[in-house]
């Protein structure tokens, strides 16, 4: 059994459970260790105690640099009661620097480098940008892999700006179903009359979508309702609890938990809001988050914007609808006449899909701790593996890039 130290900036993040869920499916031992924002018990994992390195707060960048400085220097103390694990697999830039420490410590152990999403600071021409790519350089030069979510990564980042010099393993953030459910996917009904509702689910950080869309839910006088649920990003809103309130046609319904929930939420929308101009031009144009995934498997169609990588994911499996632009009139206009014929039109398409496009099953989760565990093999060779079907979109050699 392959044995995997997963270090992560965000124990309360559920994305976090949903990788060890996937790493355990896959026959691996999951030592969990990171930083502490905030509670969610909701991200909890039966059986797994994780070992805390401190606690950080979202969007205090110069705070989170200081817990990892204190964590580098306690980490021996931490780790020493650990088994040796067999692979590091870290999640985001400041992991990656522990991950170095944790290795020497232990004796050289492989890593692997978890990055998800590009943050705004790296992509920053000026000097805290260069700081900040060198020290993912610097960091990441002895990283055996690097595992990301979406191709617009590795083309507007990984390949142009990043210096790391490893395999690159595109893992999407699909749904996680180990049942072995039912491939196809019900057809749609829902009472005449009753208003359509959009889900906003998971990360809720963008003010601009909340804007719009009770701008949108207020102009449409109740024929549209919005449902929130996730983990809202309470600085960037100021006072999302007084606006949501405020609002005839929003509410938010607390957290969830993933993938247990996701059918029963999702089966109470017709869409899923899948746009995000949290930071526009970069990485929200780049992204493929898992509401995407999530809506696709339960039958929600995806309100997508043309020219980001989730609109070229949604126009690849023919699914969704398209907005040109982000403006209040764009949206309005799109969906003033919109109707059960056009609904049942749409879902038809997403219905003939099946499942398989949008989930992670064991055969998936097997294939990658293989490609973890390959990191094991001597002087970096990896083991020849079997591409994942329908899940490695690319995987390159970083010295061809």
């Amino acid at each position: 059994m392959l044995r995997i130290l997963y270090l992560v900036h965000d124990l309360s993040d559920p994305a976090v459970r949903r990788r060890v869920l996937m790493l355990q499916a896959g026959g691996a031992e999951v030592m969990l260790a990171g930083f502490r924002r905030g509670e969610n018990r909701l991200a909890d994992i039966e059986g797994v105690t994780p070992l805390e390195l401190g606690a950080t707060a979202d969007a205090r960048f110069a705070q989170r640099l200081v817990a990892v400085a204190g964590a580098v220097a306690r980490l021996p103390r931490k780790l020493a009661g650990l088994a040796k694990p067999d692979v590091i697999l870290a999640r985001n830039l400041e992991m990656l620097a522990l991950a170095r420490r944790a290795s020497t410590h232990f004796g050289t152990v492989p890593i692997a480098y978890e990055c998800l999403d590009v943050h705004r600071l790296m992509l920053k021409a000026g000097p805290a940008g260069r700081l900040l790519r060198g020290a993912e350089r610097h960091f990441g030069r002895t990283a055996g892999l690097v595992v990301t979510s979406s191709p617009a990564f590795i083309e507007h980042y990984f390949k142009p700006l990043s210096g790391i010099r490893a395999p690159i393993h595109l893992l999407e953030n699909r749904v996680l179903e180990l049942g072995g459910g039912d491939a196809r996917l019900p057809a749609r009904g829902r009472p005449t009359g009753a208003p359509w509702r959009i889900g906003w689910f998971g990360a809720i950080r963008c003010r601009k979508s909340l804007d719009l869309l009770c701008a949108f839910t207020r102009r449409m006088e109740g024929r549209f309702e919005v449902v929130l649920r996730g983990r809202p990003a309470y600085r960037e809103f100021g006072d999302f609890d007084g606006i949501v309130n405020r609002e005839p046609f929003i509410r938010f319904e607390g957290p969830y938990r993933n993938p247990e929930d996701l059918s029963a939420i999702y089966a109470e929308v017709d869409f899923t809001w899948a746009i995000d101009f949290f930071e526009e031009g970069q990485n929200s144009q780049w992204l493929l988050p898992n509401r995407i995934y999530e809506g696709g498997l339960h039958g929600a169609l995806p309100i997508v914007l043309e020219g980001t990588e989730t609109a070229r994911l949604a126009a690849r499996h023919g699914v969704g609808i398209a907005l040109a632009d982000g403006r209040l009139e764009t949206l309005t206009q799109r969906f003033a006449a919109f109707g059960d014929d056009d609904y049942q039109a749409l879902n038809a398409r997403l219905v003939a899909l099946g499942t398989r496009p949008w989930i992670l099953d064991r055969a998936d989760c097997t294939a990658f701790v293989q490609r973890l565990g390959a990191l094991r093999q001597p002087s970096g060779q990896a083991a020849p593996l079997q591409p994942l079907p329908s899940l490695i979109a690319n995987k390159v050699d970083c010295h061809e890039r």
